[in-house]
């Protein structure tokens, strides 16, 4: 019969112990939200690049009295893509969802929404990412609730899923409405 060594075991140890570490890290946080530094304040100044083709939106837009939607996207993220028939249905209740293209080719974003649909009231291009630092954003997506004065009511980091919308958009944009 062979031996068993201690560097055979030790693998298959040390992944459990991580592997037991990571779910115990999933099932702890309740909410996963990221903080944001942003909700509460006025909405940082809006400095897009034009899309062409397509109707844009400056900081008087943010503060026109209506709650709305900002959602940063990309063509290369994939839960840009999972998100987006979402938008496209608040968008289609009346919600007015505005696009920030976040460092992103133009080729790819044109593609990107004529094979989707384009969900946006007005769209813009932060090429660089800097506006994205301004809004203290992560990463794609991320989409914001803004109320008729401009002021940031949620930040949501992720994709906006069904239940993301019935469990924290739809009380957020409510929230929103009352300011």
């Amino acid at each position: 019969m062979a031996k068993i060594s201690p560097l055979m075991i030790a693998p298959p140890l040390i992944f459990g112990v991580f592997a037991l570490t990571a779910l115990v890290q999933l099932r702890s946080g309740s909410d996963s939200t990221l903080p944001s530094a942003r909700e509460g304040q006025s909405a940082p100044p809006i400095v897009l690049t034009e899309f062409a083709g397509k109707p844009g939106f400056d900081d008087d837009t943010l503060r026109d009295g209506e709650v709305k939607l900002v959602n940063y996207w990309a063509s290369w993220c994939a839960p840009c893509r999972v998100e987006h028939p979402n938008l496209q249905a608040l968008a289609d209740e009346g919600i007015p969802v505005y696009g920030i293209n976040y460092k992103d080719q133009l080729e790819n974003a044109e593609s990107f929404l004529s094979e989707l649909g384009d969900p946006y009231d007005g769209i813009g291009r932060d090429e660089q990412g800097r506006m994205g630092l301004d809004w203290g954003v992560y990463g794609v997506p991320e989409t914001y609730v803004i109320d008729g004065e401009g002021t940031i009511i949620l930040r949501f980091a992720g994709p906006i899923t069904q239940r993301v919308i019935e469990s924290t958009i739809r009380p957020a944009l409510e929230e929103a409405a009352v300011n």
